[in-house]
């Protein structure tokens, strides 16, 4: 059978194309699927070990069966549907999101608190690897499964904050100059002592940790894409028994 994987990030550049197809005997596992891919495109064989793959957008472990037909996808670790009963949005955008608007769709009756973090592109960066001057910022993200994982965050917000209600979550893409604003995460509630701090603080961590968005540095002298620490295992998937 023949199975198309999708690629991101540093593992796009390596293989010098965003897709690529291999032929799996069947049946087959993820790990089946690593062999191949070293096997069809050597440039990749020194990342898959700290690689993550994705079937059918969740995240998947060497031991998960892959079929004709799945999505899947490859990525380095990670620098929709209906979410519950509160106000939500997510949104993946190459402009500006309106602050004043974001905030609106979280107001409610009984809502009297809203927290909003912001994040922006630093002009420096002190650490190894990177560019110590940063001209720009190039993000991309595997867009269907982001937008399904910020749903994933705030459920597992409503899981341990209750008195949270609204939550909003808009990651910006393409080209980001120094100042521009990258992320936003915001959380409300009816008083600013019920949890809206906490979550606001887990959301943006949670954002870097299980939402498949990548970024590259760009600076005068050079460009490096930025990999997180954290890798995702099959617990991070979202549960079904997750909710407010």
């Amino acid at each position: 059978m023949d199975i198309a994987v999708r690629l991101f990030a540093t593992l796009k550049d390596r293989a010098g194309a965003d897709r690529i197809t291999v032929s799996l005997a069947e049946p087959a596992t993820v790990a089946d699927l690593l062999v191949a891919l070293g096997h069809a495109v050597p440039a990749l064989a020194p990342a898959l070990d700290s690689s993550l793959v994705a079937v059918n957008r969740a995240y998947a472990g060497e031991s998960v069966p892959v079929r004709a037909g799945d999505e899947v996808a490859l990525f380095p670790p990670v620098s929709g549907g209906d979410p519950g009963p509160h106000p939500t949005y997510f949104a993946l955008s190459e402009t500006m999101p309106d602050l004043e608007s974001v905030r609106a769709r979280l107001l409610a009756p009984d809502v009297g608190a809203v927290v909003i973090f912001l994040g922006s592109v630093r002009g420096e960066t002190a650490r190894p690897g990177l560019p110590a001057e940063t001209s720009y910022l190039e993000y991309e993200a595997y867009e269907a499964m982001a937008t399904e994982r910020m749903g994933q965050i705030a459920r597992e917000i409503w899981a341990r904050w209750p008195a949270v209600k609204g939550v909003a979550i808009v990651q910006r893409l393409g080209r980001l100059d120094v100042g521009d604003l990258t992320t936003l995460v915001a959380c409300a509630a009816g008083h600013r002592d019920e949890g809206v701090f906490e979550a606001a603080r887990y959301g943006i961590d949670r954002l870097k940790e299980i939402v498949p968005v990548w970024k590259k540095e760009v600076g005068p002298d050079g460009a490096a894409w930025v990999e997180g620490d954290y890798h995702p295992t099959t617990t991070d998937n979202p549960a079904p028994t997750i909710g407010p």
